[in-house]
Parts: structure tokens; C-alpha cells; sequence
């Protein structure tokens, strides 16, 4: 790692001009959450292989900015080289740079990793102290990175209708009703999401979440697919032509730039020039601040029409098709989640002498001797994926699962590996955090559990999650709420006690696409204060952590839908939630002395609702361990 900073510093002293700073974004250039084995930088440089943080590489300095999910797994990954940036806590990268460096400072960055929003708020902040914001001349961390993984040519398929819902066709027209609403002769797509959603296609080109490398530009007339061409197969042409989408390579997409002047054009495009000018003279082209900086740099900012993309929204409401399509994947998913317990269970029992799922008492042979079977975070999540690997329309995991024992439960967003996992321990508490990519449906669960018998402590924390988790999934809220305002209900039951967590409590979900999807959240952060919906997808995954000692998190998936309420003040409408996720909660976790009449009524219907759905699907002895985890619970 002295190395590699080493390596940098000297990049940055003989770069045209010397660099007194260099960021390392967690971004590919799509601005992506998750990206490929390549674009990982941060995590090269670092050390840290978290999903979120931000990295900085001064002369003498080099540190790391990460949020509340990975503070604990930041701290561990570090070395004493770096300096650990809490956000939420500390400046943030952009203060910290303008309030430490010195005047006239320059700043570089990969400006195909920044985004409009970002650079332009970094480029005022940083004039106020004549500090300049510097696109390096090529990525300075690919320049070091010998072992740098070369960029994978994995083939592109064409989702049917049957999964997707709504035609390309349909698709474009309604975005084309859009761009002439806002009078836009054309828009650069840039997220990786929406550029497979809006074209009905899907890849592999990014660890469990199936999109492609691409970029997409539609213009009111014309709509174009940049990609390594080396990805399409013959019938993945042919569609693309039958759909009227031209396909260009993806180091092309700068030509872009010829939207200003109405010059980017197919090769079928028999409109005369003067026809074009006078049909889109006074039009703009429509760019999402999310697009990279350097796209948008060469444009002229006169004629960009800088707001946020026409398709996340329509991405995010779910047709008929997709929403069938997310139900029968969850009782898919819900089928080998029980599984994966039931087995897990008897597992436990019979290496650990755990009292097991059902039962209270301490394992007095927590570890067998050496060279007798044992079970690991890594070997148990394992054998999850199997069981989901065996149901229909299975693609693969849509997140690494979170495996995690005692105090690595704490670790919100805790990784495993193999080499280095904890044994699973009866004795302890265990998070599952997991999901995965079906061709109908993403999915995403989390259930905590104990195998011995837990304390008071941990029964009283799990069961106030539980209040917070009723709390939101059973809410009802008018038209026009955002999930910001709603995110309180889950943290009441645990600020009673003086607790909280640090992550956000809902986010979307895609159809067969990311995980994670906007552009709505469920979160203490204000964000991007979309509305809720109905027909959108969100999460509700409260938690509690204790350093060092355990963690809890309980996360069903809810679909919006319309409430039928006794009234309707101000004609605005009422909108609740359905869950759609199916798994028992663990009952002796559960404190029925501090769950309200109602609460416990939820929840043994819901029991009710998992044997019912799920029971076709498994085998005698699997819906006799669903019936005994879902006995009722009494109130005391």
C-alpha cells in the first residue's frame, strides 16, 4: 500500500500541472454503485473494499470517507498509512480540501468519474480559495495498477416481454413524449440501469447485477446503443434493428457532441439537413447531473437541459408484469431462505449440540474437536446460494451475502471470506442478509437468529426492531409523502431505549436489475425527496448494532399500493404497503411483553400467510419445521 501512494505522489508531482491532491472515487464511469473488478480504484488504492467512500491522496496525507455502514469495516481494513473520514461526522472531502489545502491548490480527478453535479458544486466551493479542480490527463491509479483486471467481453441477452412488461417500442415513445414536453431534441443515458431497462436487455458485465457497459442517446427521432460490439450476438443485432436502435461502439459516445449541432445521425436517417435544423432548431439536449463530467464538458452549457433523468421514475414504478413477476420470485426466494434454516438448524444441532431454532439453552459443546466438520460464515452462505441456485429463472446472487456472526453482525455491510470467516458459533447471534437475481424479480432478505439462548438484552433489541419493522410496513401515509418523512417509524421503538443505527431504512428494488434503485429511499437523509408511489418497490430493513458484540437487522421487500381509507382528506389519496417477502421471524427473540395487541396479531398472521404460500413448494420434514417456526405467539 506505501507503495502504491508512493507511485501516485510521484504521478502527481510530474502531472501538467502538479497535483496537490488526488481523488479516488468509488465510481466507474456510469456513476455506479457497484462496478466491475477494473473499476474497483478505490479499493486498490485504499485497501477498503466497501461499496461506498471516497479516497484522497495528498503530498503528505492520504484518507478515506466512508458512511455509517462501514465505519467498523473501514477501521479494520486500513492501514495505519490512511485516515479514516466518518461521514456524517467529519468534514466532508470537498470542506476538508477547501479548509486544509492552500490557495491555488490543484485538485485532480478523473473527470469520466465525477459527476456534473459534484464537479460543479467542487468547482465553486474550490474558486472561493482560487483552488482549481483538474481533470488528470489519463487515470493516475490505472497507470499504477499493474494486475489491473483487463475489462470482460460477457454476451448481452435480450429480456422477452414476458418479463419486462412494456416494449421497447412503448418505451421510446414515452420518453420521446418527454423530451418534447421539455423541448429536448435529445438525451444522453448514462446509468448503466436505465440504458438495459429502457432497451429491454441485460448482461453480466458487473458482479450480481445484470447490466452492460453502455451508454444510450435518444433523440426525438432516432435512438442509439454504444457498446463493445464483441458483447451482441446475431439475434441481439437483429433485435436491436428491428427496434430501430443503431449500434455504435462505446469508446464513441463522445460523439455526442454532434447533438449540439444536430449531426448525430444513423446511416437510415433521410431527413434533408435544413428539415432537421428548422424541426429541432431551439431543442436542448437533456442531461441527468448524474452524467460524468467529462461527456458534459464538451458540450455547450447553453444548450444542455441539466435536470434529473425522465427514466428513473417510470423504472421504478412497476408494471403488472414486473409486479407479478416480483411476488412469484419472492415466494421462490422464500422457499429456499426456509431451506436454508431449516437445514441450518439441524446443522447447528448436530455439530454444535446447539438447543437449536426452537429451543433456549447454552451449547455445552460449542466446538467440536479439530478435524471434525464445521460450519463458517462462508461455507453456510454457500449452501444458501445452492438452495436458491435449484428454483426456477435463478441468475445468481443480486448483492455478496452478508454472513455474519456475533460481533461481525455489527459490521453493517460485513464481506467474508473464506480464508479469514468466523465459525458459526450457537452461542451467538447470526445476521443473513442476502438475495438474488431471478429473470422475474430481485431480491433482498434479512432474518436474524439464534441457535442457543440469547440474552434478555438481545431479546429486548431484536423485538424493538421488530416494533420499528411493523411500524413502517404497516403504515399509511397521502400521496406525496416521501420516504424520508416516513423513516422515523422505524427508529421510534429503538430511540425509547437510546438506540439507532446508522443506514438508511428503505430502498427500491429493481425488476431483474440492481438491488439497489432510486429514485425514491426510506432514509433519515433528506435525499432526493421523491414522493413515494404505488406500484414502486421498497424496502423496510431496521436494525440494531452492537460493536464488537452482535448485530440485528430484520428486511422484508413491500410493494406500494393505493389504501382504502374510511376518508380521504383533501382528495390527495392514501397509499400502504404489501409485503411481499416470506420468512419467518425468529419467536423466542421475541419479548411478546413489549409488543402491543396489535403487533402480535401482525405477526402471527403473517406466520400464517408464510405457511400457507410457502408450504406447497417444500418437503414433509421442511413444512414441519415452518409449522414449528411459525407457531403463534401469545401476548404475556
Amino acid at each position: 500500500m506505501a507503495d502504491t501512494l508512493a507511485a501516485l505522489r510521484s504521478l502527481m508531482a510530474s502531472h501538467t500541472p502538479p497535483l496537490d491532491a488526488l481523488v479516488v472515487p468509488s465510481e466507474d464511469y456510469h456513476q455506479s454503485e457497484y462496478v466491475s473488478a477494473r473499476d474497483k480504484r478505490r479499493a486498490f488504492v485504499s485497501g477498503f473494499t466497501g461499496s461506498a467512500g471516497l479516497a484522497l491522496v495528498t503530498k503528505n496525507e492520504a484518507l478515506l470517507w466512508t458512511d455509517g455502514r462501514y465505519f467498523l469495516q473501514a477501521e479494520q481494513q486500513l492501514s495505519d498509512q490512511w485516515k479514516l473520514m466518518r461521514m456524517g461526522e467529519d468534514p466532508s472531502v470537498d470542506l476538508w480540501i477547501s479548509t486544509t489545502l492552500p490557495e491555488d491548490s490543484a485538485i485532480g480527478i478523473d473527470f469520466w468519474c465525477i459527476s456534473v453535479e459534484t464537479a460543479q458544486k467542487w468547482k465553486s466551493l474550490f474558486a472561493k480559495n482560487q483552488q482549481n479542480l483538474v481533470p488528470t490527463t489519463r487515470n493516475l491509479v490505472d497507470e499504477v495498477w499493474k494486475d489491473q483486471p483487463k475489462a470482460e467481453i460477457n454476451p448481452v441477452h435480450v429480456l422477452p416481454l414476458k418479463f419486462s412488461g412494456c416494449s421497447v417500442s412503448d418505451k421510446l415513445n414515452d420518453l420521446r413524449d418527454n423530451l418534447e414536453k421539455e423541448k429536448a431534441r435529445g438525451i444522453i443515458i448514462t446509468s448503466l440501469d436505465e440504458v438495459v431497462w429502457l432497451y429491454n436487455v441485460r448482461g453480466s458485465d458487473v458482479a450480481y447485477s445484470p447490466i452492460v457497459h453502455a451508454f444510450a442517446v435518444v433523440t426525438t427521432k432516432e435512438a442509439f446503443f454504444y457498446v463493445d460490439e464483441r458483447k451482441l450476438s446475431s439475434e441481439v443485432k437483429s433485435y436491436m434493428e428491428e427496434n430501430k436502435i443503431t449500434v455504435k461502439d462505446y469508446s464513441a459516445v463522445s460523439d455526442v457532441a454532434l447533438l449540439a449541432s444536430n449531426q448525430l445521425t444513423s446511416a437510415k436517417d433521410t431527413l434533408s439537413n435544413g428539415a432537421r435544423e428548422a424541426e429541432v432548431n431551439s431543442h436542448k439536449i437533456w442531461v441527468d447531473p448524474r452524467c460524468y463530467y467529462s461527456l458534459y464538458s464538451i458540450l455547450n452549457p447553453e444548450q444542455v437541459l441539466q435536470q434529473p433523468s425522465p427514466l428513473a421514475l417510470p423504472k421504478s414504478l412497476k408494471n403488472a408484469v414486473e409486479m407479478e413477476g416480483l411476488k412469484n420470485a419472492h415466494i421462490r426466494d422464500g422457499v429456499a431462505v426456509v431451506q436454508y434454516f431449516a437445514w441450518l438448524d439441524k446443522q447447528m444441532q448436530e455439530i454444535y449440540g446447539a438447543s437449536g431454532y426452537f429451543k433456549e439453552s447454552e451449547s455445552q459443546n460449542p466446538k467440536k474437536h479439530p478435524g471434525e466438520a464445521k460450519l463458517t460464515e462462508v461455507s453456510v452462505s454457500d449452501k444458501l446460494e445452492e438452495f436458491r441456485a435449484a428454483k426456477e429463472h435463478f441468475r445468481g446472487l443480486s448483492f455478496p451475502t452478508i454472513s455474519s456472526v456475533g460481533p461481525n453482525g455489527a459490521i453493517i455491510h460485513y464481506g467474508p471470506e473464506a480464508k479469514t470467516c468466523a465459525e458459526l458459533d450457537p452461542n451467538s447471534m447470526y445476521l443473513c442478509d442476502s438475495g438474488a437475481q431471478y429473470l422475474d424479480g430481485t431480491t433482498d432478505i434479512t432474518r436474524t437468529v439464534h441457535f442457543g439462548k440469547p440474552s434478555e438484552h438481545e431479546k429486548r433489541c431484536y423485538t424493538a426492531v421488530l416494533k420499528g419493522h411493523f411500524a413502517l410496513g404497516n403504515a399509511r401515509f397521502p400521496n406525496g409523502t416521501t420516504g424520508h418523512a416516513l423513516d422515523v417509524l422505524a427508529r421510534v421503538p429503538l430511540w425509547s431505549y437510546g438506540h439507532d443505527y446508522r443506514h438508511g431504512t428503505g430502498h427500491g428494488i429493481g425488476s431483474y436489475l440492481n438491488v439497489h434503485e432510486g429514485p425514491h429511499s426510506i432514509s433519515f437523509r433528506p435525499g432526493l425527496n421523491v414522493p413515494l408511489q404505488a406500484s414502486m418497490t421498497v424496502t423496510d430493513e431496521p436494525g440494531y448494532y452492537e460493536d464488537g458484540k452482535f448485530g440485528i437487522r430484520l428486511e422484508n421487500v413491500l410493494i406500494i399500493k393505493e389504501a382504502a381509507t374510511q376518508f380521504n382528506y383533501a382528495n390527495k389519496g392514501y397509499l400502504e404497503f404489501e409485503h411481499i417477502t416470506w420468512a419467518s421471524y425468529l419467536t423466542k427473540l421475541i419479548d411478546a411483553s413489549i409488543l402491543l395487541p396489535e403487533e402480535i396479531k401482525w405477526v402471527n398472521s403473517y406466520h400464517m400467510k408464510c405457511r400457507d404460500i410457502l408450504a406447497p413448494y417444500l418437503d414433509e420434514s421442511e413444512k414441519a419445521w415452518l409449522n414449528q417456526a411459525t407457531e403463534p405467539i401469545a401476548a404475556k
